[in-house]
């Protein structure tokens, strides 16, 4: 199960820090936010924007290939601290 972690206005608004998923064998960043936005209307809402990615702590893009033994981090262009 890949783990997913959610940060800032992310984590609010979804009201959910991390969660784990399966993904298919040829899974990318994007279709994880995918996956996660069709959970419900406040998923959409966080994950529609502007979002970071991250996959095992290096930024990266939406056409990452993406595996369960991953870590993937979703968060806004800006954080605070």
């Amino acid at each position: 199960m890949m783990k997913v972690k959610l940060f800032a206005q992310i984590r609010e608004v979804t009201g959910t820090e991390s969660l784990e998923m399966a993904v298919p064998d040829d899974a990318t960043i994007e279709g994880v936010r995918q996956a996660l936005m069709a959970k419900g209307p406040q998923w959409q809402q966080a994950l529609s924007a502007n979002v970071l990615c991250a996959c095992n702590q290096t930024l990266c893009d939406g056409t990452m290939v993406v595996s369960e033994q991953d870590e993937v981090a979703f968060f806004p262009p800006v954080t605070g601290g």
